[in-house]
């Protein structure tokens, strides 16, 4: 390595957010980027060890400490072929992964891991700066046509290498835009929108085609899509919502996380919504159910948006801030996030059951709740009981479930296929990503289940693979 002691002089440095009260009144990005020399100086951390957990760590087998090595010598066009080696899209997973690689870190046996998501971001801006990242259409068409049907990050990794092997790809989005959740999920202050138009104008002049707008079983047959394709994978995503069936559920202002965050993603792009149908949060109590990332999206959204009050609330009891023996290093642990949303302002509650909404002239005023335990056995397994006399009220003018998802829609392709599913209820494949049905493919949350872009790339290059070897046949 450039520095073999780097690790020992240098300090593990973030690049940090900017102020609160400055990010707070825009939606621009809120990380900041390190000078470039500082940023050499965070490469040279990487400890080049003899056995790289961080490969192990990251779902698409990043090769880490090779090209940690390339920035520390400047080298960053190297950094740049090395890095997309193994992934598609850099300037995705270097703004929103929560990577997983710097938990498996050497340097996180005392929590100064190497700051590797921040310097693979580095990498891919670097490039595109000095304009390293060119379009590349294949050479040779193979003749054989794929179609993949939704463009989320596992729809366009698999598009993306199945263009380079030289097949014809059209990729069919049901939405105006491509980007799945990317688009209009994550929010611009994390990831802004024209990043993901930067890639996808590169992806057409390689050569695939996008058709936005197209619901597929609607605006065109599964079918005719068949029909005039060799291939056909379904990288859809995992969109039913887990929901509160408790009372006072149909009231107003009571909402799944992601009716909220699309809207607001499409509002910053200047889309007009009709006054009936805007989720206002201005002035208003809101109330987070639900302590994940899309929860923490909705705080940051609704801070933006002026509320009044924000609590979120979470049925689980709240992680440890460092680990506990039972995810020992290298595993992930499940730890205390504070992301720059709550940073923001924002009321954070652990182990507190939903029971009821309360209403006033059919629009959500309160919510009635209680207080819970958690009992952990001994084979880990988690029970739950209700504290007796333990019951509150919260002001809430605006509810927003962000709980998770429970599996892919079933209605519409899956059903139209009489496709098989797993006992989780997503797509089910074989070891070579394919579905029940001959010559039709799945890759990504509508096959594992809601997870993290880095796992949904994983699994778009997978089936890609796969799709590659069925038509070579």
């Amino acid at each position: 390595m450039g520095d073999p002691k780097g690790f020992l002089k240098i300090k593990r440095r973030e690049s940090g957010y900017r102020p609160v009260e400055e990010r707070v009144h825009d939606w621009g990005e809120v990380e900041r980027q390190l000078p470039e020399q500082e940023r050499k100086l965070q490469a040279a951390r990487c400890m080049d060890c003899g056995v790289p957990f961080c490969h192990w760590g990251c779902p698409i087998g990043n090769i880490m400490p090779e090209w940690q090595d390339r920035i520390f010598n400047s080298d960053w066009e190297a950094a740049l072929d090395m890095l997309q080696e193994t992934n598609n899209f850099p300037e995705f997973t270097g703004r929103v992964c929560p990577a997983p690689c710097e938990a498996s870190c050497v340097l996180a046996l005392n929590d100064e891991s190497v700051t590797i998501r921040q310097n693979e971001l580095a990498v891919i801006e670097k490039a595109f700066q000095e304009g390293y990242v060119k379009p590349q259409p294949p050479e040779i068409r193979t003749g054989k046509k794929v179609a993949v049907i939704g463009g989320g990050p596992a729809g366009l990794a698999c598009a993306d290498l199945l263009n380079r092997a030289g097949h014809s790809v059209i990729l069919y989005e049901a939405e105006d835009s491509v980007g799945g959740y990317l688009r209009f999920g994550i929010p611009d202050f994390k990831l802004e929108k024209g990043i993901i138009d930067r890639r996808i104008n590169i992806m057409e002049k390689e050569g695939i085609v996008f058709r936005t707008g197209t619901y597929v079983g609607k605006d065109v047959s599964i079918k005719q899509i068949r029909d005039e394709s060799d291939a056909v994978c379904l990288t859809i995503g995992a969109r039913k919502a887990r929901d509160l069936d408790i009372k006072g559920r149909e009231l107003k202002g009571v909402h799944f996380a992601m009716e909220f965050l699309a809207q607001q993603n499409r509002v910053v792009r200047g889309d007009r919504i009709s006054e009936t149908d805007v989720i206002a949060a201005f002035n208003k109590n809101v109330v987070v159910i639900g302590g994940g990332d899309t929860g923490s999206d909705c705080v940051g959204s609704a801070n933006r948006r002026g509320a009044k009050s924000i609590t979120q609330i979470e049925l689980m009891p709240m992680p440890p801030r460092h680990r506990t023996n039972r995810e020992p290093w290298p595993l992930w642990p499940r730890l205390l996030k504070t992301s720059s949303s709550h940073e923001e302002g924002c009321d954070r509650m652990w182990n507190v059951l939903t029971r009821e909404f309360m209403g006033e002239g059919g629009a959500v005023k309160k919510i009635k709740a209680s207080k819970v335990n958690w009992l952990i056995e001994d084979d880990g397994k988690m029970t739950m009981t209700e504290i007796p006399e333990t019951q509150f009220e919260l002001e809430a003018d605006l509810v927003l479930l962000a709980m998770g998802f429970e599996h892919v829609v079933h209605e519409g392709l899956v059903r139209d296929l009489d496709l098989a599913c797993d006992a989780r209820g997503n797509i089910k494949v074989d070891e070579n990503c394919m579905t029940s049905i001959d010559g039709v493919f799945s890759a990504g949350d509508a096959m594992r289940g809601a997870s993290l872009v880095v796992w949904a790339i994983h699994d778009g290059r997978n089936a890609a693979a796969a799709i590659n070897r069925y038509l070579k046949k």
